[in-house]
């Protein structure tokens, strides 16, 4: 005889995504209204800094200090901000998570402590990772200093850090307590990590809206240039389309088959691992983007000129939809059964009919797509020869 009880129940959660213009000025309201009191003690804080945050704004580490004297009342900052390597190197050695660990354990933090991890997209998911993990989760709250983070995976649901030389193998779904965008620390950003976050919001426009892609093609040029009254916008409609899909799209644990979100991805994070993580997340996304939406252009009837405005927009963003590893198309092509293991089913990739319209598909016509890379290839040399042949007539001119 057997007996079985099948009970579905629900878990609330509650994502809390707020946008400052200077956090640790005028707006330190903003993350002392994050840190609630408990009942029966003061809450403890440990702060995490990015190195490459730290360097670049020296005197970040002294506001830390100030805030935390200054609200010594509220919460209690445990020791000093502990100092991370920024960039996807703290994510590629494990004995970094122990280290994370050891610090929160000798904190004594506990599960009404909080983690507020101040970093690039690589530093937010260790720390995250290594929170979520201690005591089955300390508090959590990000604040993302890139355009990538604070457009897309800052406001994520994941955590992880990379093993057996695989993108983001070892990880946990984790909502954070909160998350806070600030504009004063994009500032520090250098040119190539200020654009590369845009890639990010090119996909979700081209899965979600129509109307915020046009925005962005008509703004490509404005966010090279870094003007933020136009930057800053797309930056936020970037985030609130990924909070819109992780809190109210069905599946933010992503139990599913699809991954609507990692439109790209597939290729992207295999050229991240064959390039020893030379390229960055977003510049391989841009690549991901421009090959998967050429291929929608050749196999699912979507327009050409549409594949034709996503490479353009992004080119004019400063992107080089060209490296050499997407050459390896073996190698490349590892990436299907990769992400097809990550999602733990069959392969299941997001394409698209039209912009705004995606669709679920299961399976990949290789010679298709290895022309699809090959048409991406080609209009990023006919790019790179437009731009030399402008700066040699910009030489002769001076």
């Amino acid at each position: 005889m057997t007996d079985r009880l099948d009970v579905d129940f629900a878990v609330p959660f509650r994502h809390r995504l707020i946008f400052t213009d200077d956090l640790f000025d005028v707006d330190q309201a903003a993350l002392l209204e994050l840190i609630e009191p408990s009942e029966s003690q003061i809450p403890r804080v440990q702060f995490w800094l990015d190195e490459g945050v730290a360097n670049a704004v020296p005197q970040l580490k002294h506001k830390l200090r100030t805030f935390t004297e200054r609200h010594n009342d509220r919460f209690k900052a445990v020791g000093n901000p502990q100092i991370v390597d920024g960039g996807e190197a703290v994510k590629n050695d494990t004995h970094i998570v122990e280290r994370m660990l050891k610090c929160m354990n000798f904190a004594d933090l506990d599960r009404r402590s909080y983690v507020v991890v101040i970093g690039g997209g690589a530093v937010l998911d260790a720390v995250g990772f290594s929170a979520a993990i201690a005591h089955r989760g300390i508090r959590l709250i990000r604040i993302p200093t890139t355009t990538l983070a604070q457009g897309d995976s800052g406001i994520g649901v994941k955590n992880s850090v990379n093993l057996f030389n695989k993108k983001n193998w070892l990880g946990t779904f984790a909502v954070p307590w909160g998350v806070i965008n600030d504009t004063a620390l994009l500032r520090s950003l250098s040119d190539r990590d200020f654009f590369a976050g845009f890639s990010e919001a090119v996909k979700v426009a081209l899965l979600k809206d129509t109307k915020f892609f046009r925005q962005i093609v008509a703004s490509a040029s404005q966010i090279r240039q870094r003007e933020m009254a136009v930057a800053g916008p797309i930056i936020r409609q970037s985030a609130e389309w990924h909070l819109k899909h992780i809190t109210a799209g069905g599946d933010p644990f992503e139990m599913l088959e699809a991954r609507p979100l990692d439109f790209g991805h597939w290729s992207a994070h295999k050229l991240e691992t064959m390039t020893g993580f030379r390229i960055r997340h977003g510049e391989a996304v841009a690549i991901g983007v421009a090959i998967d939406t050429v291929y929608s252009s050749l196999r699912y009837g979507l327009a050409s000129s549409a594949a034709h405005d996503v490479l353009t927009c992004l080119a004019e963003m400063g992107f080089d939809l060209f490296d050499s590893a997407v050459q390896d198309t073996q190698g490349l092509f590892a990436g299907l059964e990769e992400f097809r293991q990550h999602l733990g089913g069959r392969l299941t990739l997001t394409m698209l009919e039209d912009i705004g319209k995606p669709i679920n598909v299961h399976e990949v016509d290789e010679n298709l797509m290895h022309e699809a890379i090959s048409t991406v290839a080609e209009f990023a040399r006919q790019i790179g020869i437009q731009q030399a042949t402008s700066d040699a007539d910009a030489k002769r001119d001076e």
